[in-house]
């Protein structure tokens, strides 16, 4: 027995009364003991932490338990094996769940480097400092911080969503690397979600669009509980579920008890011989099983149950009503021999596969490796073009199609599309052999993720979950569907790349439904997300080798839908300065500048013509292009006071949004010429002169500021 405090016959009388779990007609009873050990554990972390949804985690169990025994591949010693099922805890608010299922089945810890620790992910003493700083145990499960937890959970909708990146990644790798003889790829995906996730818009974006690609490797579990935090559901949700799944051309079963294991095992099996669709099914079951006066009440979902609660629960299990944190004999060892062997054997024969694909196949099992490790082929940058010096220039996202075009070849594993704008973001890949992503055709570089913006930012973490550099993109304005999953990109520092175009009032006509005003700063808002605002091809292509270069970041590149003129790097400084995120793209002569100007995006020219304007007139001026804010703030002090000396006060900073944050960089005395209302619907150069963006406006503020 392993526990906090050894109760005399507690294991005894743990193993002899299996009354009240539901399942001792179905399952052994080591079975049922493991299962209560799940709830039981659950119940304590949450009571302990005095903070917490344990109702889910007992009624799931049976689910978890029997998932994880007899059907998930997955090896407790290697949790990060590339060919193992994936199990998502959707409803990340019973992450005790999923610790416990990580502790007793003696998952090992891996580092950021996917360096094998041969640690426990879980100890039980991280299960007893739950939800406490410091512990591997947080409130919702954190992909960065415990081995084991495939994704960050936590809003709703996100984890259902992001399996489908999952799968659709399964089906890519397979699709490129299975050889004759060499199934290296052909795992599957298991989602847990409840009536939370099943409300949430993203999901069903999500699920539409699995149903379109008969991702058959996909299984979401639906906990229909029918139990919200304001109650029951009927307040709100009334819809036949199933039948919407069928509608978006899922296989769906149900299965009526979630105690019932024998029925669960025929689900989970009937689901691994659907090979057109994937598959829903749909468990009822009661919040809080074995809580007696908690079956069915929000208490149960989001409180702890209450010390005299948890001593009736535990009764009814025929467990030590005193005991805390109690593993009894058995257990660790039922999980060693089902899970644990089975995921052991699994892996190694893998591993002994891999072993003679890489002989036959050494090139193609090169890129599985250096892919696993986040590294870059040889080569990769090696076509990145070098633009000649251009007064008309071109837009932005067409640079960055011209990049993105001659880096992929050399980059087999990029990968990503848009929301239905390709055409309009330019990041359609067309060179010979690039395909479309397609049910039935699974290999193709290019997605079509449909007008779902949010659905694709939790499937292109799926997808990097997975390995794949993966990019999304759409208009910037549209980056505001897509938060979310952004956010959590930074969260779980993940490489994923956004493409955003049409990044400003350029858009003209569209007008102040599509000019984006706030989405720049809400976007640098995000920790550890690094934003890059080009200022003309050459800088578009050094932002691509700069976001690629990233292993634990990911990056958006935001784009202009019109001309930039193309800076002639002869005369100014090269565009190598976007890896520091800020540069000084031209200076004064003669001495220190008497203003520094500085911009992102298409007002770097602006600058630059008033810099010259400025020349002739006797001011010396310096122009500083600052693509990255996050990244400049990286650099060390020495370098951000080169280019910005705090003694030069005089300063204008220039863009085409709102000016909040620059203060940090112009100060309380400077100028900052930007957007302050949400733009107006006109062509582009009559935008431009109505919003102040034009070379008399900012020679009079760089005037101004020199004290001329």
């Amino acid at each position: 027995m392993s526990s906090t405090e050894r109760t005399p016959g507690g294991a005894d009388a743990a193993s002899a009364h299996l009354r009240g779990t539901g399942s001792a007609q179905t399952v052994s009873d080591i079975d049922s003991l493991a299962i209560n050990t799940i709830r039981t554990l659950a119940m304590d972390a949450v009571q302990q932490a005095n903070s917490g949804h344990p109702g889910t985690p007992m009624a799931m169990a049976p689910v978890a338990y029997t998932l994880w025994q007899q059907f998930l591949r997955f090896d407790p010693a290697d949790p990060i094996w590339p060919n193992r099922d994936r199990f998502v805890l959707s409803a990340g608010h019973a992450s005790t769940l999923l610790y416990a299922l990580l502790h007793l089945a003696g998952v090992k810890s891996v580092n950021s480097q996917y360096e094998r620790l041969g640690e426990p992910s879980v100890t039980l003493d991280d299960l007893k400092h739950f939800r406490q700083l410091g512990s591997k145990c947080p409130g919702h499960p954190e992909y960065h911080l415990t081995s084991g937890v495939e994704t960050t959970t936590g809003p709703l909708g996100q984890g259902v969503a992001t399996s489908v990146g999952m799968a659709i990644a399964e089906r890519w790798l397979a699709e490129r690397y299975n050889k004759p003889d060499f199934k290296l790829f052909d795992y599957r995906v298991y989602a847990l979600g409840g009536d939370g996730c099943m409300m949430e818009g993203i999901s069903s974006e999500a699920a539409s669009l699995a149903g379109h690609l008969k991702l058959s490797n996909l299984v979401w579990i639906y906990d229909s509980n029918r139990i919200t935090i304001e109650g029951h559901t009927s307040l709100a949700f009334s819809e036949d579920v199933a039948a919407r799944f069928l509608a978006y051309g899922w296989n769906v079963l149900r299965v009526g008890d979630a105690n019932d294991c024998e029925r669960l095992a025929a689900a989970f099996d009937s689901a691994q011989h659907v090979d057109d669709r994937p598959t829903m099914i749909i468990v009822e079951s009661h919040i809080g099983y074995g809580a007696p006066n908690k079956q069915d009440t929000s208490a149960a979902h989001g409180e702890p149950l209450g010390e005299e609660e948890i001593r009736l629960a535990k009764k009814s299990y025929g467990w030590p009503e005193d005991a805390k944190f109690l593993v009894p004999d058995g257990v660790y060892q039922r999980f060693a021999e089902k899970m644990g062997k089975r995921g052991h054997d699994q892996r190694a024969a893998w591993e002994e596969l891999f072993a003679r694909y890489k002989a036959a196949h050494p090139e193609l099992a090169a890129e599985i490796e250096a892919m696993q490790a986040r590294k870059l082929p040889a080569g990769w940058d090696s076509a990145i073009p070098t633009f000649p010096a251009d007064e008309k220039g071109m837009a932005g996202r067409d640079a960055s199609a011209k990049v993105q075009n001659a880096i992929a070849p050399h980059l087999p594993w990029l990968v990503g599309g848009a929301a239905d704008l390709a055409p309009s973001t330019k990041t359609r890949f067309t060179f010979d052999g690039a395909g479309d992503f397609e049910a039935g055709s699974y290999g193709g570089r290019n997605f079509h993720f449909g007008i779902r913006e949010h659905a694709m930012g939790a499937i292109c973490n799926g997808m990097s979950l997975s390995k794949l550099r993966s990019f999304g993109s759409g208009f910037l304005i549209f980056s505001d569907y897509m938060k979310p999953a952004i956010r959590l990109s930074a969260l779980m520092e993940l490489p994923v790349i956004y493409v955003f175009t049409h990044d400003s009032i350029g858009v003209g006509e569209d007008g102040p439904t599509h000019q984006p005003v706030e989405q720049l700063i809400g976007l640098r808002s995000i920790p550890g997300l690094l934003v890059f605002r080009p200022a003309d091809a050459n800088e578009v292509a050094e932002t691509w080798r700069t976001m690629l270069s990233l292993r634990h970041e990911p990056a958006c590149i935001v784009l202009s839908r019109q001309a930039l003129p193309t800076v002639d790097r002869t005369k100014y400084a090269s565009a190598t300065g976007v890896a520091r995120g800020a540069y000084i793209l031209a200076d004064s002569e003669g001495g220190e500048p008497e203003v520094i100007l500085m911009a992102t995006g298409s007002e770097v020219q602006l600058c630059v013509g008033a810099h010259e304007a400025l020349k002739a007139e006797g001011i010396r001026s310096r122009v500083v292009s600052m693509p990255s804010w996050e990244l400049f703030e990286k650099q060390d002090e020495a370098y951000r006071h080169e280019v910005l000396p705090p003694h030069i006060t005089a300063r204008v900073s220039v863009e085409q949004a709102s000016t909040l944050g620059w203060d940090r960089y112009v100060g309380l005395s400077g100028a900052k010429i930007g957007m302050h209302t949400f733009g107006a619907s006109a062509p582009l150069k009559a935008l431009l002169t109505e919003f102040g963006f034009t070379p008399e406006r900012v020679l009079a503020a760089a005037r101004a500021q020199a004290g001329r």
